[in-house]
């Protein structure tokens, strides 16, 4: 009985450190990204809830990448603290066999491949693809947040302008060029109009309403001979149908695990993602999400040579820490060339299979001895 609430102790501090780690590395991760996604902000005008929650929908995409490292440090944190404090020779000296620790932290990792299944199955791609979709179904919250003087923007499809000078929501020297015929029907004959090109003195901007001072219309058309200029003292400018240059497509990452096995069953899925060239990117794709975990039990052997104590226990310590985090190098990068190189595939596939079934035994036989 003893033993059992050593063990479930032993279970329980792995995974708190283990939580612990990976919601570190994850908030630190999600801080560096969330300075990126404030172009949402300052270059698209979405409001700070769409930016707070497309930053809280990430987070499902940040955290599977640090679930192996973290359980590495999980483990080596465990056995390197319950080895300073002789905690290991008393449970070797009360009979207690090695194998059965290194069976607990083969258990554990198991638990760590699940939880990874879950995230890089179902949950990531699912809040990534809600993300985009969130995306493309919100409109941007203001103009004025994309206004940056002395600077040409481009953060609407088809537009482009120019301000030389902005105070509060005041702006002066205005060049709106449109391209994506937003503005089209300032023209008194819209026909063959290819763009308008809009030049203020002044201007005031109200959410998505501008208000334009002493300008003029140009409405360039297919003949430049028909180019026709209307002068204004105001004008007020609509800017409701701007769309904004986010991406709203999913990326292959944001597709749902399902979707991207269809591609190669006899049905041939959807054909937007399921060409031949897609299928390059597709394989690495589920392989990360679905084989990399069983990379994660190597780890706990691995990590578990470090219960036997030789005479330079400190060089064979650091071997181990350093093998382990080769290892997960290793097969990141190998990932990237699985779906254009077969060999490299079946080897990615078949390798922790034969790794576990060399070292497991392996362990053992040290062990014994």
């Amino acid at each position: 009985m003893l033993h059992n609430k050593i063990y479930l102790n032993y279970f329980f501090e792995i995974f708190k450190t283990f939580f612990s780690i990976i919601i570190c590395l994850t908030l630190i991760a999600l801080t560096v990204r969330a300075v990126n996604f404030l172009d949402l902000i300052v270059d698209n005008g979405y409001s700070l809830s769409i930016y707070f929650k497309y930053i809280f929908l990430n987070l499902f995409g940040i955290a599977p990448k640090f679930i192996p490292l973290s359980y590495l440090l999980a483990i080596i944190i465990f056995i390197f603290k319950h080895d300073a404090n002789r905690e290991f020779v008393i449970l070797w000296t009360s009979g207690v066999k090695k194998v059965v620790l290194v069976n607990l932290l083969l258990f554990t990792s198991f638990i760590v491949v699940l939880i990874y299944l879950i995230f890089s199955t179902f949950l990531t791609p699912q809040a990534l693809n809600k993300s985009r979709d969130m995306l493309g179904q919100s409109q941007f919250n203001s103009f004025l947040p994309t206004i940056r003087p002395n600077q040409f923007s481009d953060s609407f499809k088809g537009f482009t302008f120019f301000v030389e000078k902005k105070y509060n929501n005041e702006i002066k020297n205005i060049f709106l060029y449109d391209t994506g015929s937003y503005f089209k029907n300032l023209s008194s004959n819209t026909k063959n109009v290819d763009s308008t090109t809009i030049i203020a003195d002044k201007g005031i901007v109200k959410d998505k309403e501008l208000t334009l001072l002493d300008g003029k219309i140009i409405s360039s058309k297919d003949s430049f001979e028909n180019n026709e200029v209307i002068k204004f003292d105001q004008l007020s400018i609509d800017l409701n149908k701007l769309k904004t240059t986010v991406i709203t497509k999913p990326k292959l990452q944001e597709t749902s695990t399902t979707n991207l096995l269809s591609c190669f069953s006899k049905k041939g899925g959807n054909s937007d993602i399921c060409n031949e060239e897609t299928k390059k990117e597709i394989i690495p794709m589920l392989i990360r999400r679905t084989l990399l975990p069983a990379y994660i039990p190597i780890i706990a052997l691995i990590c578990s040579f470090l219960l036997i104590k030789p005479k330079n226990y400190i060089l064979i310590r650091t071997m181990i820490f350093i093998s382990c985090f080769i290892l997960l190098i290793s097969i990141e990068l190998m990932l990237k060339y699985t779906g254009s190189n077969i060999f490299l595939r079946s080897f990615y596939i078949f390798m922790p299979v034969f790794i576990l079934s060399i070292v497991y035994p392996s362990l053992i036989f040290r062990f014994s001895k």
